[in-house]
């Protein structure tokens, strides 16, 4: 049987059930009983991919026991925090009999490790929701044929897909709030936000719903919730890992990667997710830069393990970006702040612990005022895609979309109604108009459109040398900044006379540009609430990115896991 939470609970249909009320746990949800669930706490609360798997090899637990100890977690948590949409309950245990019918396998990185998938990735046999409830309408759900490139990538190394996480409608916003399944809490005070899009999945694995799951991430949405939620969140150099069977916001920005409780499950993770030496499938145009090389220079396509050194950050050198320290909102000073989006004080004060903390760790960290000033982020601006949002989505459908609609026109025509312009950047004329008024964008495919260069390709690599030139003229490794410029705002509390619309960063130029950078667990705010320090890299340094995450992680073991409610603390939250 596979437990649908949608089918549970209808959030936004009801306005009236907005408050964090518990959702109801189905009977027949397969938890081991109360006992052993609390004997085997002990062993597994926090435990990483390589000590299960050392259990597993001393046959102390059949992977159907650990299978059905995280779904006791789901059962007895989910309900208030909301992270994960969907238990595949028979395909999980299915596949967790079928592992338990043979031995360990060392030839598969994640045998028997529990994970779970983002909304927007396809999961065969699953409602892809994409956090929206148009995907979800009776008689026209958005079932999943087959699973998605990474998704069939980690089934291949042995995990058992637990199922799948909340996320906001389509991706799109800075906190978690779904139309399909309503609001995730944040693991640390469910009055807060856990961040968007990824933060049904850095609630699940931070909960210990799961050992490991997906994000995506076109702006912020894998590293923005991680910090939020003190797990480690990757997001590769474009073109590392493939988004076949994503669901597109942007799919010339989007890109996957893995989200873990510590860097050795992140590393594995990644391994995995991007298929090693091979090339991502579909191979991935939008890679520009450096480049898959050969000799000295040659791209870190895994395994990733190796890298993870205690000592990787001896001798290194990072700089801070000036336009995010001089608390800009990455868009340049022409666009100025909205309220609440500069660096917050506290924030500031966080970033600086991190600092000194990787000075006594043996790295270099340079404040440089010259070093991507806020001319950095008015060039990352040029960088426009909006004009391939319906190219992106048609492309999506027309692969991976239930036989009903195989494109964008075949959904409105099957549904009687128009899909958002957020992904098709076809305005509804029912709208209401927006202030100040935005002409629509005419959509046109990338293929053989001749402002190409001029809208995508060249802005692009511009910003991109601009990048690795400012890297090569300070001598720097890479750059270090908050992973957000505040702390998770309280949902509970109106800003600025309306619902929060989540934390917010200035890191959607590193998608913008290509680059890859990690998330890690970097301490707490006096609130309680986590904070996390973004390290980012050259293009296809992937490998050297990971082992500064985990000697930082090393060096300071600043993770602790939340400890969760069973009763719900938002009477106003929506």
């Amino acid at each position: 049987m596979r437990l649908t939470l949608l089918a549970l609970v209808a959030v936004s249909l009801v306005p009236s059930l907005s408050a964090q009320a518990p959702i109801p746990v189905p009977a027949n949800l397969p938890i081991l009983p109360a006992t052993q669930q609390a004997k085997m706490d002990a062993d597994l609360l926090e435990i990483d991919t390589p000590h299960l798997q050392a259990l597993y090899a001393k046959r102390k637990y059949t992977v159907e026991q650990v299978t059905r100890w995280y779904m006791g977690r789901i059962a007895r948590y989910n309900g208030i925090y909301r992270a994960v949409q969907t238990v595949d309950t028979a395909g999980a245990l299915a596949t967790a009999k079928a592992l338990d019918a043979g031995k360990p396998d060392a030839t598969k990185p994640l045998w028997g490790v529990p994970v779970v998938i983002k909304a927007n990735s396809a999961v065969k046999g699953l409602i892809d929701t994409d956090g929206w409830q148009g995907f979800a309408l009776p008689g026209h759900q958005f079932v999943a044929d087959k699973d998605a490139t990474v998704v069939a990538r980690l089934r291949a190394a042995g995990a058992v897909i637990l199922g799948i996480t909340n996320m906001p409608d389509f991706a799109a916003s800075d906190t978690n709030r779904s139309t399909a399944f309503g609001r995730t809490g944040n693991a640390y005070d469910v009055r807060f936000s856990p961040g968007g899009s990824s933060g049904g999945t850095v609630t699940a694995v931070t909960s210990n719903f799961a050992m490991l799951g997906t994000g995506t991430d076109t702006a912020n949405s894998i590293r923005m919730p991680a910090g939020t939620s003190s797990v480690v969140g990757v997001l590769p150099t474009r073109g590392l890992t493939s988004i076949a069977g994503i669901a597109p916001l942007d799919w010339l920005l989007d890109n996957t990667g893995p989200i873990a409780r510590n860097v050795t499950d992140a590393a594995i993770a990644l391994d995995v997710m991007s298929g090693g030496k091979s090339p991502a499938d579909p191979p991935d145009f939008r890679t520009v830069g450096e480049g898959r090389t050969t000799g000295a220079d040659s791209a870190q396509l895994g395994p990733y393990l190796p890298y993870l050194k205690k000592d990787a950050l001896k001798g290194k050198r990072f700089g801070v970006p000036a336009f995010i320290l001089a608390g800009n909102t990455g868009f340049g000073v022409s666009q100025p702040a909205r309220p609440n989006n500069g660096m917050q004080p506290e924030t500031r004060a966080m970033l600086m612990k991190a600092i000194d903390q990787l000075r006594a760790a043996g790295a270099e960290v340079v404040i440089d005022d010259t070093l991507l000033p806020d001319t950095f982020a008015q060039d990352i601006r040029k960088i426009t895609t909006t004009a391939y949002r319906l190219d992106g989505t048609n492309g999506w459908l027309s692969t991976f979309g239930p036989a009903e609609y195989r494109s964008a026109s075949a959904y409105e025509k099957a549904i009687g109604s128009l899909l958002p312009a957020t992904i098709t950047g076809v305005p509804n004329p029912n709208a209401p108009p927006t202030t100040p008024p935005r002409p629509p964008t005419p959509q046109v495919a990338l293929k053989g459109d001749p402002n190409a260069d001029t809208n995508y390709f060249t802005p692009q690599r511009t910003a991109l040398t601009e990048y690795t030139a400012a890297l090569d003229r300070l001598r720097l490794d890479g750059l270090v900044y908050p992973s957000a410029q505040m702390p998770p705002p309280d949902e509970t509390m109106p800003q600025n006379g309306q619902l929060s619309s989540g934390p917010h960063s200035n890191t959607g130029w590193v998608n913008r540009i290509g680059v890859p950078a990690v998330v890690v667990p970097a301490g707490f705010y006096d609130s309680g609430l986590p904070f996390g320090l973004e390290i980012s890299a050259r293009p296809w340094r992937d490998g050297d990115l990971l082992g500064w995450a985990y000697a930082y992680e090393q060096a300071t073991k600043l993770r602790r896991p939340p400890v969760l409610v069973e009763i719900g603390l938002l009477p106003n939250a929506r």
